[in-house]
């Protein structure tokens, strides 16, 4: 399991568990973090994408089909000890919602709360257009331009020839594998029971978010938290977060 999930705080007698998925591009230290800012009853657990810290020697993911099962064979026996929830970031918002949805139809099991951040609803018109963009025919300098304006790296890193080569290459296959998500609900299926909290920053792009509602039963909450995609990064947005989260 340590291979795929970073368990970086560890609290045997947690109440509960939170699995936090990372957006694109990116890595397990700014959630694992978190660890420390939730009290003793919910432990942190981090989802490592292969191609990326201490996977980087492994090839990237085929297909969102691949995420879904490798996380789900390493978390398996965890969440069916304790209640668990999902957090995920932007890349790592969908990758929970397919998860989930994987959980909830295989094993019966669902998470006791899905927060999503940064990410329009798997449903939308929006993440549809997301899916038609190009890959190939981007340009590393586009990846580039599209890295700096939404933050989230420390500008003196993108000065690092080979960190910034890596960081291009590991946000152009995580689009790639993003654009193998495929979802169409049917009339009539809800796939969730659970409430849903989709959070965002208010200077971020808009999100298409309201279709939320339309996968689960459960109760549906929106939040605009100050700042860009990376809001989450801002030290009060954590405490807010971890402290709506912990609620």
């Amino acid at each position: 399991m340590e291979k795929v999930v970073t368990r970086p705080y560890k609290r045997p007698d947690a109440l509960c568990r939170l699995i936090c998925f990372p957006w694109a591009g990116g890595g397990t230290f700014q959630l694992a973090k978190w660890g420390k800012l939730f009290s003793s009853s919910v432990e942190v657990f981090v989802v490592t994408f292969p191609g990326r810290e201490s996977r980087l020697k492994e090839p990237f993911a085929e297909d969102v089909t691949t995420i879904v099962n490798e996380i789900t064979s390493a978390l398996l026996e965890e969440l069916q000890e304790k209640p668990f929830a999902f957090f995920g970031h932007s890349f790592g918002s969908y990758i929970s919602f397919a998860v989930a949805l994987h959980l909830k139809e295989k094993y019966g099991l669902e998470p006791i709360h899905l927060f999503v951040s940064g990410g329009h609803a798997p449903t939308s018109e929006a993440f549809l257009l997301i899916k038609s963009i190009p890959l190939c025919e981007t340009k590393d300098e586009d990846i580039l331009a599209y890295v700096k304006v939404t933050g989230g790296v420390p500008p003196e890193l993108l000065q690092n020839e080979d960190f910034k080569k890596q960081l291009i290459l590991t946000v152009r296959e995580d689009c790639r594998v993003l654009q193998t998500l495929s979802f169409e609900k049917s009339e009539g299926n809800i796939p969730f029971s659970c409430d849903i909290t989709c959070f965002n920053g208010s200077e971020d792009i808009p999100h298409d978010i309201e279709a939320w509602r339309d996968l689960t039963s459960g109760d549906t909450s929106f939040y605009k938290l100050p700042g860009g995609h990376f809001y989450l990064l801002e030290p009060s947005n954590e405490i807010f977060l971890t402290k709506h989260i912990t609620r």
